[in-house]
Parts: C-alpha cells; structure tokens; sequence
C-alpha cells in the first residue's frame, strides 16, 4: 500500500497513529509490543510525536520492547548512532522501563555485535518465531534501506538474523537485521521523504525487480507489499494509482 501526504508532518502524524494502533492490537492480543526502530532523518519527528501528547500517555511504555532495523558501528555517543538520535527523540521522554530498550552495542568488533544481537533477539522470543509486530524502515538514495546496501554480502543471507556489513563507499561497518527476519514482521512501515527519493522511489515500486542494486525491493514482509508513507516531493515520479492524502 501506498500513500501520499502533502508534507512530511502530515505524514509524521498519520505514522504515529500506525504505530499507536499496532502497539495497541500487539498488547491487546500478546500482551507485549516489539518494534524495531529506523534511523535517519526522516523517522525523528515521528519519534518526537510519540514523546508528546496523547501519545506518550495512551502507549502502555511498560509492555513496549524496543530494537532497531540497523546501526552505524561508532561509539554511542556519536551523533551518528541511531540509538542516540531515538533516544534524544523518544526514548529519554516517555516511561519506558530501561530493560526493555534492546541498542545494538558496536563497542566490540562489528562481527561480535552482529553476534550479539542476533542471540539477543534469540534470547526475547524464545521458542516462539522471530515476528516483530513492527519494522520501520527508510529507503536511501541508492535503494538501500536498514543497512541492506547495493552489492553487499548481506543481501544473500538467508540463515542470520543480524549480520555485519561494511559499506565501502562510506568506510564503515554496520550491523543490520537481515532481509529474511525483517520479512516475518507482521507489519512493515516505509517512512520517505524528499524531492531526492523520488527516483529511487520510482525505480523500487515501478522498475523492474532487481534486488543487488536496489535492495528495499527485498523486503517482502510474509509475501505481501510492506505499507509505504510518501510525500508528494518524494512521489512526483510515481506513475501509478495510489491513495492521497491531502
């Protein structure tokens, strides 16, 4: 599904809506809600919407289990780090008890991070099947989206939960969920923004499938299309029919 909205408040807004009603069903039905958490520019204002009323009053914080989709492997202090920018956004203003805040730690090598979250996530869902009630993801200029980079080994995984992935272009290591967990999630919620995203929109939801150079076409969550929230800058090049919001 796709859906457009005029600016990227109005997009923030419908998103923390997505996000109440899940955690509101997941709590209802399992008594427990698991998200992982997408970093970035674009996810922010979301994340500072949730801080604030009604939200941060009517989520049950206390039944709410956070992860994140990927993390830049830098000190978690670094401006960089996703869980630094979730935190100063979400984390450090709601009543979320700290044992439920689930960070990749990169203070070790990449591949022992990678390691280490994975027997994290072993560890919270036991014998039950790896399914996060929620996966936010972005979608990046050259159709990457967590850490699922062009061209990178990662994107043949099929047995990890959680591997490692240096992107050359960037000189970096990061950790990612790998395609294959990302796809068990019960939903999956694209955030896009920006006039800079429309051609790489364009080519995910139109061009044809090919997933080595535009790694979001991998995320197929149990089969189906993920719920993707666009603005109309990032849209422009859309030439199919989809729903509008404005």
């Amino acid at each position: 599904m796709i859906r457009i909205y005029n600016d990227p408040e109005k997009l923030s807004q419908t998103a923390a809506m997505t996000f109440f009603e899940q955690v509101s069903h997941s709590i209802s039905e399992r008594g427990r809600f698991s998200v992982a958490l997408s970093g970035g520019e674009t996810p922010r204002r979301l994340y500072e919407i949730l801080a604030t009323p009604p939200f941060e009053e009517r989520i049950c914080w206390g039944d709410v289990h956070v992860f994140w989709s990927d993390e830049r492997c830098v000190p978690p202090d670094d401006p960089r780090s996703n869980a630094r920018m979730a935190h100063q956004a979400l984390l450090d203003h709601v009543p979320i008890p700290p044992e439920n805040i689930h960070p990749i730690h990169c203070e070790t090598s990449p591949q022992q991070a990678a390691s280490s979250y994975e027997q994290e996530l072993r560890d919270f869902f036991g014998s039950q099947p790896p399914i996060f009630d929620l996966v936010l993801l972005g979608l990046g200029e050259n159709g990457h989206t967590a850490s699922l980079f062009p061209h990178t080994p990662v994107l043949k995984e099929q047995q990890r939960w959680v591997a490692e992935v240096y992107v050359a272009e960037l000189e970096m290591y990061r950790v990612t969920l790998t395609a294959p967990l990302i796809n068990q999630a019960n939903q999956v919620v694209f955030l896009v923004c920006g006039s800079e995203k429309a051609s790489v929109l364009q080519d995910v939801l139109e061009g044809a499938y090919q997933p080595n150079d535009l790694p979001a076409q991998l995320i197929r969550p149990n089969g189906a299309h993920p719920i993707w929230l666009v603005d109309k800058a990032a849209s422009r090049k859309l030439a199919a029919e989809i729903d509008e919001d404005i």
